[in-house]
């Protein structure tokens, strides 16, 4: 069992399961909060090490096993970090040419700008190559791009970024990648529902998602329009959209693995 670091446990997560053996990627929040409930509040090395191994020992037998979304998942997993950097190198280029009244300064941003478009579409187009050479994530796509909201882009990424999915129940999925409601009641105080963080990266695609989706013509649309009738501000009612939108692509990838 291995910590999540922000993705860079990917490359042992995908090395060890080459070696078959068998691996469970745990969340930092809850191993975190298994560490405090033994009162220990001090964080070193070597602490956290004893603590995963712990961990493992006490929960193994209900924790979820990593499951690699390919043969070449590593190289996906590489390819999609880096497009997320450009992109935000491309947003902060954009933002920067609203500012220069230098024209030398305002075609040199230009010309950045090109090259990290160029950038981009060469390794979107290699991603897509390396999906359509894997039947399996080939096939995952497909029925990815058959829920409304989820174009090719979404799809690639959360295949790459959560080869769990599919293969947890929805509570699970729903929790993992941050659109789960958490409970804040005491008596019969009933505290505001909200979100959690979860996985680095998922929220914004899934935002991306649920905005296309309410513009479709689809239940989904039907779905968000009718919480919107019922009073939910229009940002609850998305959050909804994105949690129905995971749930859903969820069920239709475990049908296929089941199949």
């Amino acid at each position: 069992m291995l910590e999540v670091t922000g993705g860079h446990e990917m490359h042992l997560l995908l090395c060890l399961c080459d070696e078959g053996f068998s691996v469970h990627r745990a969340s930092g929040k809850q191993v975190k909060s298994f560490i405090r409930s033994y009162g220990n509040e001090a964080k070193t090395d070597v602490i956290d090490a004893r603590s995963l191994a712990r961990y493992a020992q006490e929960r193994h037998a209900s924790l979820s096993l990593f499951n690699p979304p390919g043969q070449h998942a590593c190289q996906l997993f590489e390819l999609a970090q880096r497009r997320k950097d450009l992109k935000q190198m491309l947003v902060a280029e954009k933002n920067r040419l609203q500012g220069p009244r230098v024209n030398g300064i305002k075609k040199s941003i230009e010309t950045i700008i090109e090259a990290l478009k160029t950038e981009i579409q060469e390794i979107t187009t290699e991603m897509n190559k390396l999906i359509d050479e894997d039947k399996d994530l080939k096939e995952k796509q497909r029925v990815l791009m058959t829920v409304p909201g989820i174009g090719q882009i979404i799809a690639n990424d959360l295949l790459i970024l959560i080869p769990e999915l599919g293969n947890l129940d929805r509570r699970e999925i729903a929790s993992l990648v941050g659109v789960a409601p958490i409970a804040h009641d005491s008596g019969q105080m009933k505290g505001y529902r909200y979100t959690g963080h979860g996985r680095v990266g998922i929220k914004p695609m899934l935002f991306l998602a649920a905005m296309s989706a309410r513009n479709s013509n689809s239940s989904l649309r039907i779905f968000y329009e009718s919480l919107i009738g019922r009073g939910k501000k229009k940002m609850v009612a998305l959050t909804a959209l994105m949690r129905k939108i995971i749930v859903i692509a969820n069920a239709r990838l475990k049908e296929i693995t089941v199949a």
